[in-house]
């Protein structure tokens, strides 16, 4: 298991979070939306990343 990529999930998650709370108590929640939307974007990239990466594992082990 890749547990530099865990962390490195839980820190965008973090920083996604502070950010978020910081717009919204500054009455920016517009602002706040899109960068929880953008922290989703980047988690996603980084997990269909690894599952494409582990299809082509699969597939070289099988020899398809």
């Amino acid at each position: 298991m890749n547990v530099d990529l865990i962390f490195r999930i839980a820190a965008i998650g973090i920083i996604v979070a502070v950010l978020n709370q910081v717009l919204i108590r500054s009455g920016r929640e517009e602002q706040a939306m899109m960068t929880t939307l953008a922290g989703l974007v980047v988690v996603l990239m980084m997990v269909i990343e690894q599952i494409s990466i582990l299809f082509d594992t699969v597939k070289a082990l099988f020899g398809l």
